[in-house]
This record gives structure tokens, C-alpha cells and sequence, in this order.
């Protein structure tokens, strides 16, 4: 498995684990719908919080998506880091780097 097959499943597992967390539920009860690189629009990571400047340059990253219920969670990340909860995202389908999960 690549690196960047393993930085994926990586967070996709600690996402499953934050949501499951924050909703208080198991995490057998959340879907993995969606987990792929993408290209940020911006350095926000698709997820600008009101107030902020970002750099407007392409930036690589992920999106992984959670279904829980009949609710949809997005995760965002930059090419490094944790990926975080999205609440507002700004862009729901930013164009994929390559498919990997």
C-alpha cells in the first residue's frame, strides 16, 4: 500500500472515530461514502472560516464523507495534517487527485 493509500485510510479511520464521538454512537452505526485526494481550491481545505484570509493557490488535500442517519459528515484535510469536521464546506465536490479507498 502506498503512502498516500495509508495517510487515506489513516484518517478516514480517525474521522469514523471523531464522529462517532461527537454524536455519541458506535461507530458501526457510519458509512464510509466517500474518501479521496482532491485539490483544495484554496488553502482553506474547502472549509473558510468567516474573518480569515487564505492563500489562493491549488492545494492538495483530502475529503472523506460519513453518513450517519440520513446525515452527511464531510471531513476536510490539507495535504498534511488532521483532518477536521466541516461544518459549512464551501465546495462539495472539488476535483479528485487520484482515486485511492
Amino acid at each position: 500500500m502506498s503512502k498516500s493509500a495509508a495517510r487515506l485510510r489513516e484518517l478516514t479511520q480517525q474521522s469514523r472515530e471523531d464522529l462517532a464521538e461527537r454524536l455519541g454512537i458506535d461507530e458501526s452505526g457510519i458509512v464510509v461514502v466517500d474518501a479521496r485526494h482532491v485539490v483544495w481550491p484554496d488553502s482553506s481545505a474547502g472549509c473558510p472560516m468567516p474573518g480569515f484570509n487564505y492563500t489562493q493557490v491549488l492545494t492538495e488535500g483530502v475529503l472523506i464523507r460519513l453518513q450517519a442517519g440520513d446525515k452527511l459528515h464531510q471531513y476536510h484535510a490539507g495535504k498534511a495534517g488532521k483532518a477536521f469536521l466541516c461544518e459549512n464546506p464551501s465546495t462539495s465536490s472539488p476535483p479528485s487527485l487520484y482515486d485511492e479507498y
